[in-house]
């Protein structure tokens, strides 16, 4: 399968936006942004993506439950079918266990590759992929066979076991899937657009074959204007897509996903070859989206890492801390409203990297300074900043260890390690309401993409196109090379102040 994803990121905002909470307060209109950290928007399209993604999410859910539920029944048929050919003496615990396992191994793989629910894909690529998982849990059912006593009879069985279950499974599949299908739970809607009279053969061909899980409804392209952003249905596109969509950003927009439809075998629509797109009914173009799943085992590691991590680093803070009240006395931490997850505020913690007089500073240097102004504008960050504190204000932020109170945000569940970074109203008044939408959908996080390739160099288009990428393409592994790559970045104090 072909997998896209809109390029489309912004990264965090930049060290001179979020140092002090005095920046935060008003500077002449005119002059500068208002730096108010109050948010000036409502927030009435922050929780828009959450119903759209439940309306998809539960009943895929319901449906994988039921797939499951038929793999294990179709492993217990086959271990009773197998224990009636076993030699006598051959019953026990070891192998009941050993069966056990092999049959977890084999759903846990037949999930990672898309089998539950297994939707647009053709049943030879089911087969296939079953296959695969089988010969894999055989292979690692081999090694282990080598370190037990009589496990060459024991890998016998198991072979012997996950064989039948490939037999009995398309059985119990078929009957699981069509007891979704009475339920109203199987497929998804999907909005048929088709080129040279195809829309009404590909809407018999998929109602047809209602195990793609393809649900279709003719439509006619003039209408897309007329759909809201964000559809819970997916689109399915045939013939010349050229005249038919113009353009293809807009269909993003409108649906949950986007299929490029290859050729069916009894309709040739357009040369694609399913074989060229991993067996599917053709390339796929979704934005990218977390799952229940992920969710919660991102917010566990979060938390795995974020309270140990408070522990150790609460010695550098206090240190920090007292630098900074003996240069500057006063407080030494300060919270600011920033945007998070669905439009929710966040408080932000931070250590003080200014001045408290910053605001009357700043209003003094663009009164001066115009020039400081325009660099203000473009990176809402001052390569010369007076507003910061000398040595150890430099210090705090070119090692990021100002950032490190936030952990207490993290381990609220108000940020997480990676994602966007929190900006402030000012910052994000910048930028265009679509994007400042798709920034409400995630998690704002302590790094991000921006942090380890531009940090605060970047302006606020590249910004922009740095955090989209990121929401787009977000995924436990991509944040683990982020957390991975933020320690060198931070290093090198590349671009910070």
């Amino acid at each position: 399968m072909f997998s896209f994803a809109p390029s489309t990121m912004t990264p965090g905002p930049s060290k001179a936006s979020t140092s002090n909470d005095v920046t935060a307060r008003a500077i002449p209109a005119g002059s500068v942004p208002p730096i108010a950290a109050k948010t000036a928007e409502p927030f009435v399209r922050a929780g828009l993506n959450r119903p759209v993604a439940l309306r998809r999410r539960f009943p895929r859910l319901a449906t994988s439950s039921f797939l499951v539920a038929g793999d294990i029944a179709s492993y217990l048929i086959a271990y009773f079918i197998l224990l009636s050919f076993l030699p006598t003496g051959w019953e026990g615990t070891i192998m009941e266990r050993a069966f056990a396992i092999a049959a977890l191994a084999a759903i846990v793989l037949y999930a990672s590759a898309g089998l539950y629910p297994g939707y647009r894909l053709h049943n030879h690529e089911h087969l296939r992929r079953r296959t695969i998982a089988a010969v894999k849990v055989a292979v690692l059912a081999a090694f282990g066979a080598m370190i037990l006593p009589e496990g060459a009879r024991l890998l016998l069985a198991t072979i012997g076991f996950l064989g039948l279950g490939l037999i009995v499974q398309p059985l119990v599949h078929w009957f699981a899937r069509g007891l979704c299908r009475t339920l109203g739970i199987w497929g998804e809607r999907a909005i048929v657009i088709g080129g040279k009279n195809l829309a009404p053969a590909l809407v018999a061909h998929f109602k047809d074959h209602w195990q793609y899980g393809i649900r279709p409804e003719p439509f006619s392209p003039d209408s897309l204007e007329a759909l809201p952003d964000g559809g819970s249905s997916i689109a399915v596109i045939a013939g010349d897509t050229d005249s038919l969509v113009p353009d293809l950003a807009a269909m993003r927009r409108k649906f949950a996903e986007v299929i490029l439809l290859s050729d069916t075998p009894n309709l040739k629509v357009s040369g694609l070859r399913p074989a060229d797109v991993g067996g599917e009914i053709g390339i796929r173009l979704a934005a990218g989206r977390s799952s229940l799943n992920s969710e919660l085992v991102g917010r566990i590691l979060n938390l795995a890492i974020a309270i140990p991590a408070t522990i150790v680093v609460a010695p550098f803070i206090a240190i920090a801390a007292a630098a900074i009240y003996v240069i500057d006395p006063g407080p030494v931490f300060f919270r600011q409203a920033r945007e998070g997850l669905s439009g929710k505020p966040v408080r932000v913690l931070k250590l003080r990297t200014m001045y408290q007089d910053a605001e009357q500073r700043l209003e003094a240097l663009f009164r001066d300074n115009p020039s400081m102004r325009a660099e203000w504008l473009s990176h809402f960050k001052l390569k010369e900043d007076p507003r910061i504190l000398p040595i150890v204000g430099h210090m705090l932020r070119s090692s990021s260890i100002d950032e490190l109170p936030q952990l207490v945000n993290i381990i609220a569940g108000e940020m997480a390690f990676v994602g966007p970074r929190p900006f402030p109203e000012y910052h994000l008044s910048a930028m265009d309401g679509e994007f400042r939408a798709k920034r409400r959908s995630v998690t704002p996080g302590l790094t991000g993409l921006w942090q380890i390739s531009e940090r605060s160099n970047a302006d606020i288009e590249l910004q922009q196109q740095l955090d989209e990428f990121y929401i787009d393409n977000r995924s436990l592994w991509f944040d683990l090379h982020i957390v991975l790559s933020t320690i060198p970045a931070v290093l090198k104090g590349k671009g910070a102040c």
